[in-house]
């Protein structure tokens, strides 16, 4: 290549790249960028020149990183931005192959998602003051996100035209604007229904406003709005939760109630099945738990010296 690549500008066309050809979220691709930046950074401290990086130096990179206080699940996240940094080099020219998918991810161990029990989000739930239009609001917005594992952002960017009542149905714009079509219970549907009916439209008033969810001045609900409510819930429930726990509890009760694996990954939106399998292991978690707290006299046989 002729052109001089400088630093910033290589970081800026790879972001670029990640939106425009790789169909990266933006987060992702800032992420990206950013993790890139600093392998960047270390090049220059190091005097490795971009085009002559091995596997070996690569290596290098991860182990310094891991020596700078790096848990295993940032190292995972990364390798991942490094293998995408490496197509991209591959792409323009500057490596001959992309070295940095001979890298292992660590297996990171994450910790379990939080879940609340069915009495739990009930409690929670019917914290909710219906006699009052923003109450009215809430109970469909809390009881949608249950019903249909939603995320925030997903539920503060539902459209009115994406609702279908009589089905029971609503389609969902998740990460990187991937849409799915999610299911949702009779409660959500008569809680909707009541708010869709009854208190949307006074406050909206004459707004053309898209979102289903709005505030008491008929715009949009934000995120952070959503979050606000949802801490008020929490502290009159004494349930103690976060909003995105409702959606961990969406998909532990369905596996819990026999759905299969594959069916939780397409309602949540999740593009790799691992990550829908960490909703299995909280559920063998809360077995063991039942089983200490009504077995309390059955020691596991790894502890030894129970009689046969």
């Amino acid at each position: 290549m002729t052109e001089k690549l400088t630093i910033p500008v290589i970081l800026s066309r790879f972001y670029t790249d990640s939106m425009l050809v790789e169909r990266r979220s933006e987060k992702t691709a800032e992420t990206y960028r950013l993790t890139a930046g600093e392998f960047l950074d270390w090049c220059v401290k190091k005097q490795v020149k971009l085009g002559s990086v091995t596997v070996q130096q690569l290596l290098y990179y991860i182990v310094w990183r891991k020596t700078h206080g790096c848990t295993e699940l940032t190292l995972a996240k990364d390798i991942s931005a490094l293998r995408a940094f490496g197509s991209y080099l591959v792409r323009i020219g500057v490596w001959a192959e992309n070295y940095a998918l001979m890298l292992d991810r660590p297996k990171a161990s994450r910790p379990l998602p939080r879940v609340l029990t069915l009495k739990q989000v009930e409690k929670l739930l019917a914290a909710i003051d219906t006699s009052v239009p923003l109450g009215v609001r809430d109970a469909a917005l809390f009881e949608l996100i249950y019903s249909c594992g939603l995320r925030i952002s997903e539920a503060s960017g539902l459209l009115v035209q994406d609702v279908h009542l009589n089905e029971q149905l609503i389609l969902v714009r998740g990460k990187g604007d991937k849409e799915r079509i999610v299911p949702f219970g009779g409660q959500a549907k008569e809680k909707l229904t009541a708010y869709l009916d009854d208190v949307r439209p006074g406050l909206v008033g004459r707004k053309a406003v898209a979102e289903v969810f709005v505030n008491y001045r008929g715009e949009p609900m934000s995120r952070k709005g959503i979050w606000k409510r949802f801490q008020e819930y929490e502290t009159l429930s004494g349930v103690h939760s976060k909003v995105h726990t409702l959606r961990h509890s969406f998909a532990t009760h369905l596996l819990a109630g026999g759905a299969d694996l594959r069916s939780v990954q397409e309602l949540l939106g999740h593009a790799d099945l691992s990550t829908t399998q960490i909703y299995t292991h909280v559920d063998d978690e809360q077995l063991r738990n039942n089983h200490q707290k009504y077995f309390p006299g059955h020691v596991s046989s790894h502890s030894g010296g129970g009689k046969g």
